[in-house]
């Protein structure tokens, strides 16, 4: 507390400076009669003494802990007020602030490292969940090739709330989709027929665990399952001329919600 010894007279200004309190602060406490100067000059002018001052101080030191200005009234001014039990209750509400804080501050900082780094998981446990083929450098190429895009922001959101056991059922749910592309195929399923374009369905919903995929989106991606070699390594290594396939039954869905694949664009 400042030494007010020698504080007698200050005008509103001069305690507003004095204690970094606005004057309209000033003037709204001395309305409400939680301050009010206790001097007044022969012009009219009301000053704050010595005594106002340490009160003055009093509600600053209540206000940045959280009191409300009732509260501080009474405990200013009624001598029966519990001033250590509304203290302790307000210790209480600002530890569990703080908690939040610190969840809060926990959360950004995860989803900043999400944003920088695509997954927020060991390489260990990259290779456990991904299998023995997964390249644990893709997520930072993936960056360096998208990270300016909407999806690459929609997908690192994801990703910042994910740990290992999340990204296993992502991962278990690509595996069984990859299966029911192969199972279908085998079976002879048509392009545009009512199975390919559940499974079309499929995809998206389950794809959507990365970022929303929009029909359009859906086309380019088939096209880059077919034409990119590692994409169509994967799906060819499910079934032989899977990834010919799946963007045929992606085409003929497009078709049925009047998207020309041909002209098809990422958005």
């Amino acid at each position: 507390m400042p030494d007010a010894s020698d504080v007698e007279g200050l005008t509103v200004g001069q305690v507003s400076a004095r204690l970094g309190v606005t004057v309209r602060a000033l003037h709204h406490w001395d309305e409400i009669g939680l301050a009010r100067p206790s001097l007044r000059t022969a012009a009219g002018y009301r000053l704050y003494t010595a005594g106002d001052l340490e009160r003055l101080h009093r509600i600053v030191v209540y206000r940045e802990i959280g009191l409300g200005l009732d509260r501080i009234q009474a405990v200013l001014d009624d001598s029966t007020a519990d001033v250590p039990g509304a203290l302790r209750a307000q210790r209480t509400q600002v530890a569990e602030r703080i908690e939040r804080l610190q969840q809060l501050s926990a959360g950004l900082d995860r989803m900043i490292e999400a944003h920088e780094r695509g997954l927020l998981l060991t390489v260990e446990q990259q290779a456990a969940i991904f299998g023995p083929q997964w390249n644990p450098d893709w997520p930072a190429q993936a960056r360096r090739r998208y990270g300016d895009t909407a999806q690459w922001q929609q997908y690192a959101e994801r990703s910042a709330s994910r740990g290992p056991e999340e990204w296993q059922a992502v991962t278990d749910a690509m595996a069984d989709l990859d299966r029911a592309l192969g199972d279908a195929m085998d079976a002879g399923v048509m392009p545009g027929s009512p199975e390919a374009n559940q499974l079309v369905e499929r995809h998206r919903e389950v794809f959507a665990s990365y970022f929303p995929l929009t029909r359009q989106m859906q086309v380019c991606l088939g096209r880059t399952f077919e034409t990119d070699p590692g994409f169509a390594a994967h799906y060819d290594g499910v079934r032989t001329g899977l990834a010919a396939w799946f963007r045929r039954i992606v085409d003929a869905s497009a078709r049925t919600h009047g998207i020309d694949p041909e002209t098809a664009a990422w958005q």
